[in-house]
């Protein structure tokens, strides 16, 4: 029992230090997943883009649980065509957004009005058939919603996502601070785990509960400096190279036989979605 309360101790920098590296880890899956030979790879970012809101749209107003399924299955379906991982989608999306979203629809069999179901025993509590309907559509809506996003940003690299984003006439200023967010953030988590990771090697013996507390809000302060820093050189060297508030990209669009027919199936299925769904 003591060894495993010194172990907890200790592992304190351990615990932050591989926090930052599976941040890390995962940013590089995506980079890869976004260069594979798969489906969605193959389209031009801006089908991409129209296509998954198409989707998304009928998915979130759809009044049937076999229309919603459906399009959880199109998803599912474009996934596995697109040579996305399972395993990560069930581990980083389903399992985290169920979680998420039953906390939020948990009090809906309980609270919404309808015909009753069963009462729980000692609480009293009634569950309705139309809470559980409702707690089920907004599941299967969110767990949907989520998994055509997660797509798009894993199969399409960021400067494409963000170039994409200016068909939908996204303000400049709203799409070059995603771009400066996603490209630093996570140079502020290296630097970070440089930190950790310093100061782990330079550390004999076990810190105690103010020693760690006080090393968190220390590196928090030096983290935000540097953050400050940082974002002060990094816009005077974008004005001295040019930046006049676009953002520009080599690659350049292009659309080719296969985008139209995608974007045809695209719009196709959003169009059934939405009769069916009604």
């Amino acid at each position: 029992m003591a060894a495993r309360m010194q172990s907890r101790k200790s592992g304190f920098l351990e615990r932050t230090t591989a926090s930052f590296v599976d941040a890390l880890e995962h940013t590089f899956y995506a980079e890869e997943t976004a260069r594979a030979h798969g489906l969605l790879q193959r389209l031009d970012p801006r089908v991409k883009l129209l296509g998954i809101l198409a989707l998304i749209v009928p998915a979130a107003a759809a009044r049937s649980f076999a229309v919603i399924g459906c399009l959880f299955a199109v998803t599912v379906v474009l996934a596995g065509l697109s040579r996305v991982s399972f395993s990560i989608l069930l581990k980083r999306v389903w399992i985290a957004v169920l979680l998420f979203t039953g906390v939020i629809a948990l009090p809906a069999p309980f609270v919404t009005p309808g015909r009753a179901l069963y009462q729980l025993p000692w609480l009293g509590w009634t569950i309705t058939s139309q809470g559980l309907a409702s707690a089920g559509y907004l599941v299967l809506r969110v767990e949907t919603a989520a998994t055509l996003c997660v797509l798009l940003v894993l199969t399409t690299p960021w400067n494409d996502v963000l170039k994409a984003l200016r068909v939908l006439r996204v303000p400049v200023i709203v799409v070059t601070i995603l771009g400066m967010t996603y490209r630093y953030v996570y140079l502020l988590l290296q630097t970070a785990h440089d930190m950790f990771e310093s100061r782990r090697s330079r550390m004999v013996g076990n810190l105690t509960g103010r020693e760690r507390r006080r090393v968190a809000a220390s590196s928090a302060g030096v983290l935000l400096s540097k953050t400050f820093d940082l974002s002060s050189e990094v816009y005077l060297a974008m004005q001295s190279r040019g930046f006049r508030g676009e953002v520009h990209i080599l690659d350049e669009f292009r659309m080719r036989r296969f985008d139209w027919i995608m974007l045809a199936g695209f719009t196709l299925v959003s169009a059934a979605a939405f009769w069916w769904g009604r």
